[in-house]
C-alpha cells in the first residue's frame, strides 16, 4: 500500500499556541513561511527566513525587501516637559531635532555604559515616539523623575510596522499612489491618507540601501501587505527574515544588540557592558550639552583615550570568523579581542566582521583563529585582519538614472 502525505497549508496550521504572539501581518507572513521557522522577538513571531535567506537578502541590494518589525518597542513621549527629559537621557541634542525627522541615539548609565541604542521620532514641539529593539519602559520612567510634565505611553501593540528596503522601494510607494515620496529625505517623515486613518513613512532602516519604514495602525496591516506584494510583483519585492536582515546590517555596519553589545542593564560580569565611544558610536555624543546621562565618564574615557575599539575588519579567506578571538600575532600567543559579527558579504566581495580590540592593540596587527568545517572535520586557520570599509547605498536619483541608461 502507497504512504500518503496529507499538508495542512500554513495559514491553517496553529504556530502561536506556544505563548508567542502574532504580529499585525500574521496571517500575511504565514502564508508565506515554507517551513514554519519563527523566532521570538518581544514576545511576538518573527520569521527566521521565509524560503531561501540568501535570497531574501539579494532582495535588499537588487530590489526590495519586507520586513515586520511590528514587535519593535515603541514609546509616546508628549507634554512640555518632553523635549527636555529626553535631552536629558540620550546623547544627541534632541531640543535641535527638526519636527517631522527621526535621529539615531544611545542612552547609557551614569557610568557611560550603553542602556540602549533606537531611533527618536519627533512629530511636534511637545510629541515624540522612541523605538528601540528591548522593552525599557522602567528605564525611561526613572530618566523622567524631576519631570512633571511628560507622558511615557507604551505604544507598541499600538503602531503595526513594516520596513520596506532595497532599490526599488521608492518606485514601488511612487506605484502605490505616495505621490512625493521620492522627495523624501534620509531620516524625514512624510505622513498619507492609507485605509482607515493615515499611514506615516520615514526614511530609515536597517540594511544600509535606500529604504522606508511604514507606520500605520495595526487595523490597516493587512490591507498594506496586500497592497505592496500586489503592485511589488513587478518590482521584485520579496519578504524577508531575520537571517536576510542579519547579512544586510552587518554589511552596513549597523550595530545589534546581544550580539556586537550588551545594554548594561543585562550584564552580570565587569567590563561586559560598552561605551558608546568603544563602540564606534562618539560622532553621537554631544559633550556642548551641559548634561546628560553619562556625560562626565564618557568625557574623561575621551580624553584618555583609554577604551576598547569596536572595529570594521576585512578577514583574509573566505571563511566567515564567527566567535573567533583575535590576537597581535600569527602565532596566537597575546589575545586581544573577539569578533562579535562576521559573514562573506556578496556585496562587498569579501570576508567582514567586527572585533572588539583592548585599547593598546587596536592600531596594530590582528589576527583572527578561524574554526571551519570541511566534510565534517574541523579546519583550524589563522587569517589576517585589516581595517575596511563597508557597504553604502546609492541614492533614489542615482538609482533613477542607472535604470534609464539600461533602459537605454
Amino acid at each position: 500500500m502507497p504512504l500518503k502525505a496529507t499538508l495542512q497549508p500554513a495559514d491553517a496550521t496553529d504556530h502561536v499556541h506556544l505563548g508567542i504572539l502574532p504580529s499585525p501581518f500574521h496571517s500575511r507572513t504565514s502564508r508565506l513561511n515554507r517551513n514554519q521557522l519563527w523566532g521570538e522577538w518581544n514576545g511576538y513571531a518573527s520569521a527566521t527566513y521565509y524560503a531561501d535567506s540568501h535570497l531574501e537578502y539579494f532582495s535588499t541590494r537588487n530590489t526590495c525587501g519586507v520586513f515586520d518589525v511590528s514587535p519593535m518597542r515603541k514609546y509616546r513621549f508628549s507634554g512640555t516637559d518632553a523635549a527636555a527629559m529626553l535631552n536629558r537621557m540620550v546623547t544627541r541634542d534632541v531640543l535641535a531635532q527638526a519636527i517631522d525627522t527621526v535621529a539615531y541615539n544611545v542612552w547609557c548609565t551614569d557610568d557611560g555604559k550603553v542602556v540602549d541604542d533606537g531611533t527618536i521620532f519627533r512629530f511636534s514641539e511637545d510629541e515624540f515616539m522612541l523605538c528601540c529593539a528591548d522593552p525599557c519602559f522602567d528605564w525611561f520612567c526613572l530618566s523622567a523623575v524631576g519631570f512633571d510634565a511628560v507622558d511615557i505611553t507604551d505604544i507598541s501593540a499600538d503602531v503595526a510596522a513594516l520596513s520596506l528596503q532595497g532599490p526599488t522601494s521608492c518606485a514601488l510607494l511612487k506605484a502605490m499612489g505616495f505621490s512625493g515620496i521620492e522627495q523624501c529625505k534620509p531620516f524625514q517623515i512624510m505622513r498619507f491618507p492609507f485605509g482607515s486613518g493615515d499611514i506615516m513613512i520615514s526614511r530609515t532602516g536597517y540594511t544600509g540601501d535606500l529604504g522606508y519604514e511604514l507606520w500605520l495602525a495595526p487595523e490597516d496591516a493587512e490591507l498594506l501587505w496586500d497592497q505592496l506584494f500586489d503592485r511589488g510583483k513587478i518590482y521584485g519585492i520579496q519578504p524577508m527574515g531575520d537571517e536576510s536582515l542579519e547579512m544586510a546590517r552587518i554589511e552596513a555596519g549597523f550595530l545589534a544588540p546581544d550580539v556586537d553589545f550588551h545594554g548594561s542593564l543585562h550584564t552580570v560580569e565587569l567590563n561586559h557592558d560598552h561605551s558608546p565611544l568603544e563602540l564606534g558610536l562618539g560622532w553621537i555624543l554631544n559633550f556642548k550639552k551641559p548634561f546628560f546621562s553619562g556625560r562626565a565618564a564618557l568625557l574623561a574615557q575621551k580624553e584618555s583615550g583609554n577604551y576598547r575599539r569596536l572595529l570594521k575588519l576585512d578577514i583574509e579567506g573566505n571563511k566567515p570568523a564567527d566567535n573567533s578571538i583575535l590576537y597581535a600575532d600569527k602565532k596566537c600567543a597575546k589575545e586581544i579581542g573577539y569578533v562579535t559579527s562576521a559573514m562573506w558579504s556578496p556585496v562587498v566581495k569579501a570576508n567582514i566582521g567586527y572585533g572588539l580590540v583592548e585599547a593598546k592593540y587596536f592600531e596594530g596587527p590582528i589576527w583572527a583563529e578561524i574554526y571551519h568545517q570541511k566534510e565534517l572535520h574541523w579546519q583550524r586557520r589563522v587569517a589576517r585582519c585589516t581595517r575596511c570599509l563597508l557597504y553604502t547605498s546609492p541614492s533614489p536619483r542615482d538609482i533613477e538614472v542607472h535604470l534609464v541608461c539600461r533602459l537605454l
